[in-house]
């Protein structure tokens, strides 16, 4: 037998037993999750590992919940990080005691080594379920199923934190009441478009900002409102005119470095010179952003977003489309 191979099994085996004493000692109940899996979990999970960090970590930080493991991506010279962790819950790798499970496929070892009571994964983490179900209860939640705030949703009861919940939804009501007084939303057309690989993608609503866009009553082409809740769909440069709005966004990756440059260049990929397709660009109503905080499963990045819309349009005068 290879010594890794021996050491994994080693650890599973004390993740087992770890797992195992956890059963017998904690208080647990009944949890069916997306993969149609009934599993017994413990009503107050203390020792969490979280295999999604935009997902599921920022979520649980802004609940109050520190996991003791998540999932994270890597820079280029090999440094962990949570994406959107510093810019929206001041909270990293580097200034806290949750440690890097790896990417993808997490590593099992380092799971099974922090003593996990509970580990949240997602249909998309290639980590195997069968292996960690023996580390500790594992529940699978399936983005493809939920919309984010639905998962957060299921976050908030899963740890027991829907107090705090009730009062980041009740802060987000306030700021789009605040969209909406100050902004005639049901006059104004808006989208939300990227160039990647040479097409343009849209989306029917575009993260923590499609969804202020459409809390708030903002109208959208209707190409875009063909596309399924929860999708998007890849267009052509011929499919600019029929996904033109008052006012556009497009967004950029901070967590790679790029600038709003390449968000420039990626549509120019698209069709060089598009701006001349695009009215809104052509009036300068196309606003450019980072899409951690568009992005981002967070309630602190939707209030980012609810001013931001703000800043962008109200009081502006501006030609309609």
């Amino acid at each position: 037998m290879k010594r890794s191979t021996g050491l994994k099994l080693a650890i599973i085996t004390i993740g087992m037993s770890v797992f195992a004493s956890f059963s017998q000692a904690e208080e647990v109940r009944t949890f069916v999750d997306d993969a149609g899996r009934s599993v017994d979990i413990p009503i107050s999970p203390k020792r969490i590992v979280s295999l999604h960090d935009v997902s599921f970590t920022i979520p649980l930080l802004e609940l109050g919940i520190h996991p003791v493991g998540s999932h994270g991506r890597t820079t280029s010279e090999g440094e962990p990080f949570i994406r959107s962790g510093k810019g929206l819950t001041g909270i990293d790798f580097d200034n806290s005691s949750i440690e890097f499970m790896g990417n993808l496929p997490a590593d099992i070892e380092r799971v099974a080594a922090v003593s996990p009571d509970l580990i949240i994964t997602s249909a998309w983490q290639t980590a195997p379920v069968e292996q960690l179900e023996q580390i500790a209860p594992t529940v699978v939640l399936d983005g493809s199923l939920r919309s984010d705030y639905e998962i957060y949703d299921l976050l908030a009861e899963i740890v027991g934190a829907e107090e705090q919940l009730a009062t980041l939804k009740r802060r987000y009501q306030g700021q789009i009441e605040e969209v909406r007084r100050l902004i005639n939303t049901e006059d104004i057309t808006v989208n939300v478009i990227q160039g990647v690989n040479g097409e343009v993608l849209s989306w029917h609503t575009y993260g923590n900002l499609g969804k202020v866009l459409r809390d708030a009553g903002f109208q959208f082409p209707e190409r875009v409102d063909a596309i399924p809740e929860g999708d998007f769909a890849r267009f052509s440069a011929e499919s600019f005119p029929e996904l033109d709005a008052d006012f556009l966004f497009v967004t950029y990756r901070t967590d790679t470095e790029e600038t709003p440059a390449d968000a420039v260049a990626h549509l120019e990929q698209v069709a060089p010179n598009f701006c001349d397709f695009l009215y809104a660009c052509r009036n300068n109503q196309m606003a450019i952003m980072p899409r951690e905080e568009a992005s981002t499963n967070s309630y602190y990045a939707l209030g980012i977003m609810a001013y931001t819309v703000i800043s962008q349009i109200s009081g502006r005068e501006f030609q309609p489309e």
